[in-house]
């Protein structure tokens, strides 16, 4: 069993013990405290505040303060990683050693093992590794999410591939999920650079539109290179998924920020007939990131995939998610 030096997620909102702190239910009842799960507490104000997706990490530290040698899978242990998780799953994921049973209780889920995954310790904690957590959730999961998942991990971890990931699948001694995983691990690539770039991937090859070519330089006349996340050397186009993020203010003010895209598109258009840009809500809703393509000149070559796209509007929320690792600074 690998002891990776790598940091662990701790827990956004602190927790305690029901035996470190006095009479909890007379905190619970004063609404100083609230209860995580059965005997552990968190501060209620600073739960009341917490995001979705700080709730969950938290949700999986409390399972580990009360199951220390629990190892954890699936998303729990992508909240772990650091790798995307999509809102307040709920459930905590854990693997039952190979003679135990699966199974949901008080909101853990247990999973058979047979011994075909490589579990890490991170910070005292065990759980599965990068590529293990990628196949289960591959497995499990919306296709457009395992995508998400087989990038982030291969962008974690040099030492993957797309191979390795693929070839991991099919040996699982459980044949359960393997056909559904093969789609999105047959795509992974570390070139995606964040979570929206991903699912942005998925929702183009759906809707029938050919693939692009992923971060493409072009270089500036001054010096330097502007990179794309997306570009379709057929109809010149480049497509850039940025969305809020870069207008919240994390990137300076939006004006600012506005300011530096419009330039950085007229220097693009030197080399690129055009250049379209798109955030989560157009790539998750489906219809207006079809509509952003094609009124840019991007013609399909395919029919769309009408189920997946369906069935992604299910699975993924049109609000941002969670802590989908923030895609890099504009460039």
């Amino acid at each position: 069993m690998p002891n990776l030096t790598a940091a662990v997620m701790t827990s956004p909102v602190p927790l305690v013990r029901r035996a470190d702190t006095p009479h909890p239910e007379r905190a619970v009842a004063r609404g100083v405290l609230v209860k995580v799960r059965h005997g552990v507490y968190a501060p209620a104000a600073l739960w009341r505040d917490a995001t979705p997706w700080d709730r969950y990490p938290a949700r999986v530290h409390a399972v580990a303060l009360l199951h220390p040698d629990a190892v954890f899978s699936h998303e729990s242990a992508a909240a772990l990683l650091g790798l995307p998780v999509f809102g307040d799953p709920g459930t905590v994921h854990v693997l039952a050693d190979p003679l135990g049973t699966a199974g949901l209780a008080s909101g853990i889920r247990t999973h058979a093992s047979s011994g075909d995954r490589t579990i890490i310790e991170l910070g005292g904690l065990l759980m599965t590794g990068f590529v293990d957590t990628a196949v289960d959730i591959g497995r499990h999961r919306h296709r457009a999410v395992g995508l998400a998942m087989a990038d982030a991990a291969l962008r974690a971890d040099p030492a993957a591939s797309a191979d390795l990931l693929v070839a991991l699948n099919e040996a699982r001694a459980s044949k359960r999920g393997r056909a559904v995983a093969r789609w999105a691990l047959h795509r992974a690539t570390p070139l995606a650079e964040s979570t929206l770039e991903s699912i942005s991937r998925a929702v183009v090859e759906w809707l029938g539109f050919p693939r692009p070519a992923l971060q493409v330089a072009f270089r500036r006349n001054a010096g330097g290179e502007d990179r794309v996340d997306m570009v379709w050397d057929e109809t010149s186009l480049a497509g850039e998924c940025d969305g809020d993020l870069k207008y919240d203010g994390r990137y300076g003010p939006p004006r600012q920020v506005l300011a530096r895209q419009a330039d950085r598109d007229t220097r693009l258009r030197r080399h690129l007939r055009s250049v379209a840009h798109w955030g989560w809500r157009e790539a998750t809703t489906v219809v207006p990131l079809r509509g952003i393509l094609s009124g840019h000149g991007l013609r399909t070559i395919a029919a769309e995939d009408a189920a997946a796209l369906f069935s992604l509007r299910r699975a993924v929320s049109p609000h941002p998610p969670h802590r989908v690792d923030d895609p890099p600074s504009p460039r």
